[in-house]
């Protein structure tokens, strides 16, 4: 029979390996709870920013929410993100004026190329209140910072597409939009980029440069046209994302699909589609992450610093069938 010291001596071995289990388990759970990144009560933000895009459906401007948000996080600012549903200017006046109104602390905004975007910026410079202008600038305003691409590089991409696409052999159309909401000047020097890129290649000629008015309608008119003529058009390059679908949607309905190439702009479902079905070669574009994440991030350096860059070049996304297949993956991360 066991002694009592014995018995003693077992049961407390037991209570040792006891103690030594809940010490253990106790470790792991307070590391886990240090490992906590996020605080239970969050800080008060140190700022409240006002952001006015151009449309809420757009993925463009969808991916630009995305990367102000993650920036407003990274630095500590509330963001209100206002937009319209689609494109519709005076939404977005009546968007800026609130924004003044509330005496934000700063103004991240879309503006097109009309005289009320540079009155409103004039009245919010008036009030004390910083604008950055996204996308689109607005040069002749008091805006203090430009976040987006140099428009001469974009053309100048959409150049090198396009020597890729007719393996530096073309008769090319160009088709610009005169909307009124576009900057011409920005046309301009989307064209120019296109040419230099195409300089060194003596049989690649622009034969025509078009301009659209009214949209898709307009730009299925002036291919209709190109595949009708005796100019022996065999590509065209589109500069907004509106005209490179309607292009696109007439190559297709004239079973043009091979033997017209297509560079245009843009990363909307329908233009990866065609993108990734060989009907377009290629499209340009900035890059809206991180348009909305520098924005943001240019505001809080206005706002600590007093001092910022006044152009905060993106630089340029280039979209083949070699890739198209990330960007469809894009969009149905922030659907």
């Amino acid at each position: 029979m066991k002694t009592l010291n014995e018995k003693f001596f077992k049961l407390m071995d037991k209570v040792i390996l006891i103690l030594v289990i809940l010490i253990a388990a106790l470790s792991i759970f307070l590391y886990k709870l240090q490992k906590v990144e996020e605080p239970i009560f969050a800080k008060t933000p140190q700022y409240h920013f006002y952001m006015v895009a151009q449309n809420s459906v757009d993925p463009f401007w969808k991916e630009v929410k995305m990367g102000a948000m993650d920036a407003a996080k990274r630095y500590n600012v509330a963001i209100e993100f206002n937009a319209p549903k689609f494109n519709n200017i005076q939404e977005e006046l009546q968007y800026l004026d609130i924004a003044i109104l509330s005496k934000v602390d700063g103004i991240i905004t879309h503006v097109s190329n009309s005289k009320e975007f540079v009155d409103l910026i004039e009245e919010a410079y008036k009030e004390g209140i910083p604008v950055i202008t996204i996308e689109n600038d607005a040069k002749d305003s008091k805006r203090q910072a430009f976040i987006g691409t140099n428009s001469f590089q974009l053309g100048e991409e959409a150049g090198k597409l396009m020597i890729q696409a007719t393996k530096g052999k073309a008769n090319i159309a160009i088709i610009v939009s005169n909307d009124y909401q576009l900057d011409t000047v920005n046309q301009n020097l989307k064209i120019n980029g296109f040419l230099d890129a195409i300089k060194d290649y003596p049989q690649m000629k622009v034969v025509k440069v078009y301009t659209s008015k009214l949209g898709t309608l307009s730009a299925e008119e002036i291919t209709q046209s190109i595949i009708s003529s005796k100019q022996n058009i065999n590509a065209i390059y589109t500069t907004d994302s509106v005209d490179t679908i309607g292009t696109a949607q007439v190559i297709v309905d004239f079973n043009k699909v091979g033997d017209i190439a297509i560079v245009g702009y843009g990363d909307t479902a329908d233009i990866l589609r065609y993108i990734d079905k060989g009907i377009i070669y290629g499209t340009v574009m900035s890059d809206p992450y991180r348009i909305g994440y520098e924005s943001v991030k240019s505001m809080v350096e206005i706002k600590e610093k007093n001092n910022v860059s006044t152009f905060v070049d993106i630089g340029v996304n280039v979209i083949t069938k070699d890739n198209v297949k990330e960007y469809f993956k894009r969009i149905q991360s922030i659907e």
